[in-house]
């Protein structure tokens, strides 16, 4: 098995060369570039099995970066930014980054973070062995397979990056029921709900646009207050 390809953009030199040496003695493979516009072009010719993108680049800051390639980039982005302020983390977030750390980066938390990262995009053996019985959920005009990570609306593939699509299965196999957020959390993010994770809300945002839900009102992916979300049966 190839090891996995790891696009690094961060434009402090001395910390990226820290990091690639890193994470090359654990057996990932390492491209670095230091600027935004560059890392554009190499995440579109390379595609990497994830980026680790520093949120402030010349040319292009990392969160337009982030932005400008998440329609087409399904793999995990995760932002790294020198302010630890939860603006900074929201518009990540909502960029369509997995995940978000602030630097001082730690050594073993970045290592955990990417794994969990690729985890969570690669379809798991021992998953598919659990789910193999139902690997696939048809609700009217959409379909939903766990085996192939895809989405089939009315008949057109719905691309959707690899923390879309994890919520969607998850609501998907228990479509007409309520699904806790403390439970999403836990599930997709590794770790308790503490009632401050707002990553799940932003992702449901994003899949509501892609399935063509109302954001006012929606009615696929329904919000029940005090409770979680519900993935409607009857509405596609």
């Amino acid at each position: 098995m190839d090891a996995p390809h790891i696009l690094l953009v961060e434009d402090d030199i001395a910390l990226a060369e820290w990091v690639e040496d890193y994470l090359i003695a654990r057996e990932f493979k390492v491209t670095t570039c230091h600027r935004g516009d560059d890392a554009l072009e190499l995440i579109r010719s390379l595609q990497p099995d994830l980026v680790l993108l520093d949120g402030m680049l010349p040319g292009i800051d990392g969160l337009d970066v982030c932005k400008t390639v998440r329609p087409d980039f399904t793999n995990p982005i995760i932002m790294i930014t020198a302010r630890d302020e939860e603006i900074d983390e929201v518009l990540g977030l909502e960029m369509g980054a997995d995940d978000y750390m602030t630097k001082p980066i730690r050594a073993r938390a970045l290592l955990a973070r990417i794994r969990l990262a690729l985890r969570r995009s690669v379809p798991n053996q021992s998953d598919n062995v659990i789910e193999a019985p139902r690997h696939e959920v048809i609700l009217s005009g959409l379909t939903v397979n766990s085996e192939s990570r895809s989405v089939m609306l009315n008949d057109e593939p719905v691309k959707l990056s690899s923390n879309e699509f994890d919520v969607l299965w998850l609501l998907a196999k228990q479509a007409g029921e309520v699904v806790s957020r403390e439970s999403l959390v836990t599930d997709l993010r590794g770790f308790d709900y503490d009632g401050f994770d707002r990553s799940i809300d932003l992702r449901i945002s994003r899949l509501r646009k892609k399935l063509g839900d109302d954001s006012a009102n929606p009615f696929r992916i329904k919000t029940i207050w005090g409770k979680g979300y519900l993935l409607a049966k009857d509405s596609w």
